[in-house]
């Protein structure tokens, strides 16, 4: 049962609203999440950084997000959505400035990580906050209003983001989000509703932040070892210690959830369902050749191929268009035929794409060597993520819909997480090798083959698992 709020609607000013401020502040989210890797090159090239700097620009973001996006919904269940979205917002905001004003690649660091964190309290308040204060029969135009314009902002962040870069400076994708931050708290404190979920707040269920800490340290540690061993070597005691450090908070994190039953962050009963548990394998699978195709390819057009930044942005347009044009009809074709088909076609049309990309040199064509092979990559990832996200939540009982929900899109942070740790280490690429265009030619191409693996092994596993029928539930 949750907190009566008054029942919204689209037309009315607070509808209005409450609409724009769930818009903007995702669109702030959107928009550092497909911008940053643009501005790799730039910001590497100012302060000096290493590939090991670039990577934990990236990683600071996904490990905080990965890790506490689930907490921060139920912050926001238990003390109000309206109240723990606005302290995301400021949070992101504020952390989003000191990214902007960085004198280092330390601070940087420091401030993306802040910035995860602000990001893992305000992301799942934008959508709740829609889902409890508009009226069931405005609901789902609300939904979609927001999902649409949403991802309109994660279309154009590339392309604004880029020209931001040329025209002024690699900080001012950070400094933007200060004009998305003011509508969004004026918005906020103006009309939107304050809603809870009082069955949460009667039961004095504890918050699981040993769960939540244990995550953490398990991505972090497994992420230390995989970005320093190229500097340190694989055998060295620091990499060999962060990675026992992962791996035992690991099986801590596993233990604590397991006793916790169904207090805890993440149900381990979940996993009963083998349906559930592969979905999820794929998910790390196929997000973690986006994540490391993403990382290599806004860094290779710049410093191999001699793009501007604004360029680099147009490159992965399709890419974008196609998932916002397309997953709904992907979805509606998995709802007629099953996701076995989608999900297994999908990830082997992408590969293909990954594999014309590695052909792309100094001097190449936007519209014949890297045109073609984003549009094949974004064509196989649209099959992929509607079907994907429907199964998942069809694998589990619907009570368990929100924490299934949080925990696939948890996975999927994690998996590009993972790949930008590893995929560096894994083609040669260390120091400072990002700048030079013959060592990053081979590590991109390298890189490329790796997710182009990924991929099938992403589709091998949508045969031989994804199926129609709903996985066993927990009752």
């Amino acid at each position: 049962m949750t907190t009566p709020a008054p029942a919204l609607r689209t037309g009315t000013a607070a509808g209005r609203g409450t609409l724009l401020a769930a818009i903007l502040a995702s669109g702030m989210v959107f928009l550092d999440s497909t911008v940053v890797n643009v501005a790799l090159p730039r910001l590497g090239a100012e302060l000096g950084a290493t590939v090991a700097d670039l990577q934990w620009t990236i990683n600071g973001y996904l490990l905080m997000l990965a890790a506490f996006v689930l907490l921060g919904g139920a912050l926001g269940d238990r003390f109000g959505r309206r109240r723990i979205f606005l302290v995301g917002v400021v949070w992101f905001t504020v952390a989003s400035v000191l990214c902007g004003i960085a004198l280092g690649t330390g601070w940087l660091i420091v401030a993306r990580v802040l910035q995860g964190a602000g990001g893992a309290l305000l992301t799942p308040g934008s959508l709740s906050l829609l889902q409890a204060s508009f009226h069931p029969d405005d609901r789902g135009k609300a939904i979609g209003a927001w999902a649409g314009l949403s991802g309109v902002s994660t279309a154009l962040g590339p392309l604004v983001g880029g020209w931001l870069i040329d025209a002024l400076s690699w900080r001012w994708i950070f400094f933007i989000n200060v004009l998305f931050a003011v509508p969004v708290v004026l918005a906020t404190l103006r009309w939107v509703p304050e809603s809870r979920d009082e069955t949460v707040t009667r039961s004095g269920r504890r918050f699981d932040i040993l769960g939540a800490l244990l995550g953490a340290l398990a991505l972090a540690g497994v992420t230390y070892a995989l970005i320093d061993a190229p500097a340190r070597g694989v055998g060295s005691l620091p990499v060999l210690a962060s990675a026992l450090v992962g791996a035992l908070a690991a099986v801590a994190f596993v233990l604590v959830e397991r006793r916790r039953g169904e207090s805890a962050m993440l149900p381990t009963g979940l996993f009963r369902s083998r349906l559930f548990s592969a979905l999820n394998v794929f998910t790390v699978v196929v997000y973690a050749a986006l994540g490391g195709f993403t990382f290599f390819l806004a860094v290779y057009l710049q410093n191999a191929v001699g793009w501007s930044a604004l360029m680099t942005g147009l490159a992965t347009l399709p890419l974008t268009v196609l998932l916002l044009v397309g997953s709904a009809r992907a979805g509606a074709l998995a709802a007629r035929i099953g996701p076995r088909l989608p999900l297994t076609v999908g990830p082997v049309v992408a590969a293909a794409g990954l594999l014309l990309l590695r052909r792309v040199g100094p001097g190449a064509s936007y519209w014949v060597d890297v045109l073609p092979g984003v549009t094949l990559f974004g064509l196989g990832l649209t099959l992929v993520v509607a079907p994907l996200t429907a199964s998942v939540l069809a694998a589990v009982d619907d009570r368990f819909a929100g924490v299934a929900s949080g925990f696939n899109n948890a996975a999927s942070r994690v998996g590009g997480l993972l790949a930008v740790a590893a995929l560096p280490l894994l083609v040669g690429l260390s120091g400072t090798g990002y700048e030079q265009a013959g060592e990053l030619t081979h590590a991109y191409r390298g890189a490329l083959l790796w997710c182009a693996g990924l991929l099938l092994a992403g589709a091998l596993l949508a045969a031989t698992s994804a199926r129609r029928a709903e996985a066993p539930r927990e009752r």
